[in-house]
């Protein structure tokens, strides 16, 4: 497959979220938001991956690693977050992909699909579109007959036939960079927020001649973007159940998973059991043929095979094999 690179803008401060940090800052299941899209994109084997930063840039630069960086000096526009990138990119001729620091939840597989697909189809740009039972407020994405992609509608300007269109757009898209780039240049910001949006380059292509598709997502849920402390909390209950799910598919017991919380990179062995009430928290091992819980807290705790704990908290310490903890017990550094 040809190489393929991905720009993750990241600039926005997220007033929503009500805090004094980078709405990307905040964490899903002990990820930074933004590096949820950050190792979607990686994994999807993305090269180069740029990540546009702005608001609070150093506190962002600093959890981000084997990223590209450029920086959104003033927030004026998904469009001109993109342009930021365009001399990072001068050399390169191929395909991009652009995405959001702030939609957490999209895997990898969905990222590699989006750019298959594109590949295949030969289009200027390919919208990743999702499907929604109710899609008031979101950009609506009006086909011919055919299932060519003729452009997308604003909800705000969309007549009451396009209104009944179900098909959305994600914001997430794959483009042709050239192209890209050469349309970014036309742009205004001829709008209520004086701002130059991304979006506005797909009436230009299609102007220009050029064609435009778009690539269903499988689960909508994956488009979910976050922008305040209730979406955080949903898209957190989403991650928990995903990870649940995992471990639970390579032999681990959870014995009531909506009670449990097990951040990434952490690890479970064979007919371990977690009892209800638990979290396990980024940096823990656990071995096999363990019991856990009810109702423990494992931070950056390396728990040998067959230790049963309860109602117990271990911060960075070893429980080796055959040690009895007694309940209630707190272990620490």
């Amino acid at each position: 497959m040809e190489q393929a690179a991905a720009m993750i803008l990241a600039a926005g401060q997220g007033s929503r979220m009500q805090s004094k940090k980078a709405k990307v800052l905040h964490e899903l299941a002990g990820l930074e938001m933004v590096n949820h899209t950050v190792r979607s994109v990686r994994l999807a084997s993305f090269a180069p991956i740029i990540v546009v930063v702005g608001y609070q840039a150093d506190r962002v630069k600093a959890v981000l690693d084997g990223v590209s960086l450029a920086e959104q000096k003033e927030q004026l526009g998904t469009g001109h977050a993109v342009d930021q990138c365009r001399t990072l990119l001068e050399d390169f001729d191929g395909p991009v992909l652009v995405t959001y620091g702030d939609t957490p939840l999209f895997r990898s597989a969905t990222f590699h699909n989006l750019l298959e697909y594109h590949n295949q189809s030969k289009a200027a740009a390919t919208i990743l579109t999702a499907v929604f039972a109710d899609p008031t407020g979101y950009g609506r994405v009006v086909r011919a007959k055919g299932g060519e992609v003729l452009g997308v509608v604003e909800h705000k300007d969309a007549n009451d036939q396009e209104r009944q269109i179900k098909e959305i757009n994600t914001g997430t898209y794959c483009f042709d960079s050239k192209l890209l780039f050469h349309y970014l240049t036309q742009i205004t910001p001829a709008n209520a927020q004086a701002e130059y949006y991304l979006p506005d380059v797909l009436p230009l292509m299609i102007k220009g001649g050029h064609k435009i598709d778009g690539f269903v997502l499988e689960d909508a849920t994956e488009s979910m973007g976050i922008n305040d402390r209730i979406q955080l909390a949903e898209a957190e209950a989403i991650l928990r159940d995903r990870i649940c799910n995992y471990w639970q598919r390579t032999g681990v017991t959870i014995m009531d998973p909506k009670s449990t919380w097990i951040e990434w990179d952490c690890q479970i062995g064979q007919d371990t059991v977690i009892y209800p009430g638990s979290f396990i928290q980024k940096g823990t091992t656990i071995g096999q043929d363990c019991k856990i819980g009810p109702n423990c807290r494992l931070v950056e705790a390396q728990i040998a095979d067959g230790v049963i704990l309860e109602n117990t908290i271990v911060a960075g310490r070893v429980v080796a094999k055959g040690e009895k903890i007694a309940p209630f017990s707190l272990m620490t550094k």
